[in-house]
């Protein structure tokens, strides 16, 4: 017996989420099938797979069965790499689809069965029932097989049943009429969703296929694929970089715009890092390749965006929930409408039927359950255009919640670059400052960078470090030199290991008012000095904060510094402050806050996992870092405090867009129910009530690409 292996297929034709539901449904019910995942924003399904109980080609078979193409990921991705210059205009042209081919032959015929009648009557009547059968067999074939497949209330289902009650009752123009607009619909669902994945597509095609590799003394170009970490490449003017690297020769200017949303070119130059996907404007680069190309920012933006298109917004899943009641109830309802005036009222049997059908049609949920996942699709893929990486549509209805913003300061508001600005030593200063950068060594808090550069300035020899730091959050680091434990830390916690100088708690005091962070450097109890050091607001910090409080959110400044350095920011920035916060006093602080009401937290997602953690959502500063992608569950690329407004914009439009299409999905069907009853809506018009508001929905959704701040 073997063990279960992943399986990964792209099926293509899946529009909406009930498609993914059928072939979810249909997987549970063969053996040695699990761990299923269904998306039909990706086209994509997972699974694991035990191929002793199960074929591979039983999986494909069965997703063939239900109206879509299962396509291995691999070779479609070979195929594609050794052809991408073979394929014409045409390729993936509507009219070669599935469903582009049913809804011509639908057409077709109907055109034909129409040409028929005002020839003879007698013949058109049966020319309509042929063209009506013709183009249900495929449609008859999916449901049939979805009630073998555990999903009895399908589209498909209902088409079935309308069309063979319409021909039963006489109306086989009608029935012909509905074949072909649910073919029709069907198609422009799938161009629709087709428009919704391009941004995914977009970013893909970001990467340049091949880079100019540097071997040895020649220059050869070779696939992206092949190059690995520490391999020089150039990249000439024009040129898109083709992965994550360090720049090691050459000056230029280079736009991030297609990865962080920045419009303005970034000047580079040596050691500088660039980002797979940005465009070198106007010098050459020799640049070392730090990531795969599996592994690069583009790569990891797109898997992340794919697998939050994945995941259900709370109104999604309730949307689900509520559907899986809803078709089955409507079934009955129009069931009852079919029976219940003839045997009660003895009304005619035949305009009974004809409105029960009609209700039937109407009554399907396609446009209902994709009102929510095609906005949130939609949502996501523009914020990904402007830099903004939200990881799912949970958080992306939470941002447009929020009623509190909470920043850290150092990295989030403030530059995240301090330099030393004063340096008091009670013995040897220079000795001081040696001592605390052997401290900070291979710290990454901007604090200790800052200190570690100063020394380098100053050309000072560091001091060897025994054993590594020993760091406790809130307070300071400590480390053992030759000389004795040395520890870098606050003024707090220097008070509380021992006495201070009043003189030097005045100018500690006078440092602080001046808006300056101040870190103390003791050797055992000793007190050898003290280090200040000041980080400027963010230029676009004011404006940022300004935009958020223009959207009705309160802004606080959460931060372990001193109150007087806090309070000189904020009052720079506008914004209330909470200062002198111990990890554990951050949290409460911001579980405070949550009680009150949906809180953000923003933070430089290095020192903040926790509070990012705690906070309704999470939203990480970083141009990219690794640290920004995956702490929080929203990184802002560009790196700018505005990109929080921007957020919170995008959700209230979302969110907007959601309820706009559960109304538009709920309010036509309401409509077609009270004209059906009364007796005015023929069978046509009651398809277009399911079709027609699917296409509507979508395109509402769709106007989200477009969205501006």
């Amino acid at each position: 017996m073997t063990a279960a292996s992943p399986l990964k297929l792209r099926v293509e034709g899946m529009d909406c989420g009930s498609c993914a539901v059928k072939i979810e449904n249909a997987m549970k019910r063969l053996p040695g099938v699990t761990d299923i995942s269904v998306s039909y924003g990706q086209e994509s399904l997972s699974l694991m797979l035990d191929e002793d109980r199960t074929s591979r080609a039983t999986i494909e078979d069965k997703i063939r069965a239900l109206g879509f193409t299962p396509v291995d990921p691999n070779r479609a991705a070979a195929h594609d790499h050794d052809h991408e210059h073979d394929h014409g205009p045409t390729e993936g042209a509507w009219w070669r689809s599935p469903k582009g081919r049913l809804a011509i032959g639908t057409g077709v015929l109907l055109a034909v069965a129409y040409g028929v009648s005002l020839i003879q009557a007698s013949w058109g009547h049966w020319a309509f029932i042929a063209a009506a059968l013709v183009g249900l067999v495929p449609i008859s074939r999916h449901a049939f097989e979805g009630i073998r497949s555990g999903t009895p209330f399908s589209i498909e289902t209902l088409m079935a049943v309308a069309t063979i009650g319409a021909i039963a009752i006489g109306e086989a123009g009608e029935a012909a009429v509905v074949v072909f607009l649910f073919a029709v619909g069907e198609l422009l669902e799938g161009v629709a969703a087709g428009r919704a994945r391009a941004g995914i597509k977009a970013l893909v095609d970001l990467v340049p296929r091949t880079a100019r590799k540097v071997i040895g003394e020649t220059v050869e170009t070779v696939p992206v694929e092949s190059l690995a970490v520490g391999d020089i490449v150039v990249v000439r003017p024009g040129d898109r970089i083709p992965s994550d690297g360090k720049i090691v020769e050459g000056t230029s200017e280079v736009n991030e715009a297609p990865v962080t949303g920045e419009s303005v070119p970034v000047a580079k130059t040596v050691g500088a890092g660039v980002y797979a996907g940005s465009i070198n404007a106007n010098g050459e680069l020799r640049i070392e390749i730090s990531k795969a190309a599996a592994d690069n920012t583009i790569a990891r933006i797109v898997h992340m965006v794919e697998e939050a298109q994945g995941s259900k917004a709370p109104t999604a899943r309730f949307i689900d929930k509520f559907s899986r009641w809803y078709t089955p109830a409507a079934m009955v309802v129009s069931a009852l409408i079919v029976v219940i005036p003839p045997l009660a009222l003895g009304a005619d049997w035949q305009t009974w039927i004809y409105r029960g059908l009609a209700v039937l049609l109407i009554a399907c949920p396609c446009a209902l359950v994709i009102s929510t996942p095609a906005a949130i699709a939609s949502g996501l893929a523009r914020g990904t255009r402007n830099g903004l990486l939200i990881k799912g549509g949970a958080a992306l209805e939470t941002l447009g919640k929020i009623q509190t913003a909470a920043f850290d300061k150092t990295g989030t508001l403030t530059v995240g670059n301090p330099q030393v600005t004063d340096v008091v030593g009670l013995e040897d200063a220079n000795e001081m400052i040696a001592k605390a950068a052997a401290v900070e060594q291979g710290s990454s808090h901007p604090l200790g960078l800052a200190i570690i550069a100063e020394a380098e300035r100053l050309g000072l020899e560091i001091p060897r470090a025994f054993g590594g730091s020993i760091a406790t959050p809130g307070k300071g680091v400590m480390s053992r030199l030759k000389s004795g434990f040395v520890t870098v830390g606050s003024p707090i916690q220097a008070r509380e290991q021992g006495e201070m100088p009043e003189d030097l708690s005045a100018r500690i005091l006078a440092l602080e008012n001046e808006g300056k962070t101040v870190v103390v450097v003791s050797e055992g109890k000793r007190i050898l000095g003290v280090i200040a050091l000041r980080d400027e607001p963010r230029a676009d910090a004011v404006e940022g904060l300004k935009k958020l409080h223009g959207l009705g959110i309160k802004t606080v400044m959460l931060t372990g510094d001193n109150a007087r350095t806090a309070t000189a920011i904020a009052s720079k920035l506008g914004i209330e402050a909470k200062a002198e916060l111990l990890p554990d006093a951050k949290l409460a602080a911001i579980s405070a806050y949550k009680a009150e009401g949906p809180i953000a937290m923003i933070g430089d997602g290095i020192n903040d996992a926790p509070a990012l953690a705690t906070a309704s959502v999470g939203i990480a500063m970083g141009g990219g870092t690794d640290v920004a992608l995956e702490t929080a569950e929203v990184a802002l690329l560009k790196n700018r405090v505005t990109g929080v407004a921007e957020l919170v914009s995008l959700s209230r439009a979302t969110l907007s867009n959601i309820w706009q299409n559960i109304t538009l999905a709920l309010g036509l069907k309401g409509v077609f129910l009270v004209t059906t009853m009364l007796g005015t809506t023929p069978l046509w018009m009651a398809i277009l009530a399911d079709t027609g508001a699917t296409v509507l929905v979508t395109a509402n959704a769709l106007r989200l690409l477009r969205h501006k701040d």
